[in-house]
């Protein structure tokens, strides 16, 4: 049975933020070992989210494991994700879908920032 990932992520007007999710998906496709993972936008880019549920469905996913790569549970993730996986439940009804958790708070984000901190002050030469 082959499982797909979604990342879902909020989208922007700017198409070259959009490109962060792409790259993103990439890693993960690497890193996790999936032959299925592709992309989403809740609003303002392309493929929208049902899109890219359809996209996994066209691949042959049975399951897809639908990832918000957002920050936190916000009103995207707690109301308009899971709206977003029932509408594609009733077109899909064969496919098992599941949501997982945002980014949330996490050491490693911790650590992100921490060195995006350190590269700053390193650029403007503060110790």
């Amino acid at each position: 049975m082959k499982t797909a990932i979604l990342l879902m992520a909020h989208g922007s007007r700017i198409p070259e933020a959009n490109n962060a999710v792409s790259e993103i998906a990439s890693m993960v496709k690497e890193m996790a070992g999936f032959d299925i993972v592709e992309i989403s936008f809740r609003e303002n880019y392309s493929p929208d989210i049902q899109k890219g549920i359809d996209a996994c469905v066209e691949r042959g996913a049975a399951r897809i494991l639908l990832v918000p790569y957002f920050l936190y549970l916000g009103a995207h993730v707690l109301q308009d994700l899971p709206e977003e996986i029932e509408e594609a439940r009733q077109r899909h009804p064969g496919v098992e879908m599941m949501m997982g958790k945002p980014l949330g708070v996490h050491r490693k984000l911790a650590e992100i920032v921490a060195e995006r901190i350190t590269e700053a002050l390193a650029g403007k030469g503060w110790s």
